[in-house]
């Protein structure tokens, strides 16, 4: 990976100096992104990081210490504690971090995705006009699934998206985008949804050794028809058999704000004694997940492997920790993209997967202008540890 890194930054000069914002709410990520950051450009050996060109190219810290302090009304501010002008501006927030608090007229509030999105729209007014460019990362997409109208009722994403375009953000990353179509609603400007495929094999096989990965052992099923396309990349890269749910939903009733799932029908071939690793992008109540993990036990699966790029756990972890003890599934993971409380993490079944070096990557790759299309599609990078995995080098 670093070669491959290498390789870029002889290409082209940086957009400009380079500042990472890690909101509260990001914060030990945004750590980890710099750490990774300060040691690749200290290693690097380019013959120009001296000259006026890369100014501030190699840098103790790159992160620019901000604060959103507030009022006891609850109201805020966003405050940059160093100048930005001319800085080529990485903002990182994460809208689900729920563990974080404010007061409110002597209550305590835990901060919502609502909260956090404002907090980031402060800091960027903060900016004032003033850097160069500003990228946002946000690893879950504000309001993605409320991302179309099936009836009298607000586009909550796509809002959102127009705002920050109209606050003069250039470029918005997420991951795993719930619909990635809603980057429709700013055609001009640039947004990547960014699929951890490798993060997430990675992980997997590096925590669990005696996976074989073939048709006659592995399967990759997708709990609905919506993560069918991620199915069939991860199915189709390691070589596999995939499968697929349909959620058969009451639609003359709404519990929650959600039609309530009648039953969960399978489609795809023999699961017999085979592995499966059920894929998603999130894993909200977890209801959904652990009912086909429930179907496929019933169709003589062998060890089931939960994976979704967002663990938000809404109702607790009672429901997995039930369901690990009856054999139900095997692991989870999840992605350290969003909070992970201290119980997830405790859990011995759990497993996560680290994205801060992937985030430093494109960070990196995107200050120098370059095309990160090679990071987007993880093909050979896959294939490659899958040879590594086979030849017992992992």
């Amino acid at each position: 990976m670093n070669i491959q890194r290498s390789e870029r930054i002889l290409e082209s000069i940086p957009v400009g100096s380079l500042g990472i914002i890690p909101l509260p709410s990001c914060k030990e990520m945004g750590q980890k992104v710099n750490d990774y950051l300060v040691q690749w450009r200290r290693e690097s050996l380019n013959e120009h990081k001296n000259t006026i060109a890369f100014q501030g190219y190699e840098q103790d810290s790159y992160l620019i210490e901000a604060k959103v302090p507030r009022f006891g009304s609850g109201e805020a501010k966003g405050i940059l504690l160093e100048s930005v002008r001319g800085r080529d501006l990485y903002l990182m927030v994460d809208v689900c971090n729920y563990s974080l608090t404010y007061p409110l007229c002597g209550h305590i509030n835990h901060m919502s995705p609502d909260d956090h999105y404002q907090d980031l729209k402060r800091i960027i007014a903060a900016c004032a006009g003033k850097a160069r460019r500003i990228t946002v990362i946000m690893p879950f997409l504000y309001e993605s699934r409320q991302h179309k109208r099936s009836s009298r009722e607000s586009l909550d994403c796509a809002l959102a998206l127009r705002e920050l375009i109209d606050m003069g953000v250039d470029n918005i990353l997420t991951f795993d985008a719930h619909d990635p179509r809603v980057q429709n609603a700013i055609p001009l400007h640039g947004f990547e949804t960014v699929q951890p495929s490798y993060q997430f094999i990675k992980a997997l096989l590096t925590n669990v050794h005696d996976i074989q990965a073939d048709s006659d052992h592995l399967m990759v099923i997708s709990p609905d028809e919506g993560g069918m396309s991620r199915a069939i990349y991860i199915a189709n890269v390691l070589g596999v058999d995939m499968g697929m749910f349909y959620k058969r939903r009451d639609y003359t009733k709404v519990v929650n704000g959600r039609n309530p799932i009648v039953a969960h029908e399978f489609l795809g071939s023999n699961v017999e004694g085979k592995d499966v690793i059920v894929i998603d992008d999130m894993i909200s109540s977890g209801e959904s997940m652990i009912d086909v993990a429930n179907k496929l036990k019933d169709l003589k699966a062998n060890r089931i492997f939960l994976y979704s790029t967002f663990g938000l756990f809404t109702n607790g972890m009672e429901k997995f920790d039930n369901a690990f003890k009856e054999g139900i599934f095997y692991r989870l993971l999840t992605t350290n993209l969003i909070y992970q409380s201290p119980e997830l993490l405790a859990r011995p079944y759990y497993i996560s997967c680290d994205m801060s070096k992937y985030i430093a990557l494109l960070i990196d790759t995107l200050n120098h202008d370059a095309s990160i299309s090679d990071l987007l599609d993880p093909y050979e990078r896959i294939h490659r540890f899958l040879k590594k995995y086979k030849d017992g080098q992992i």
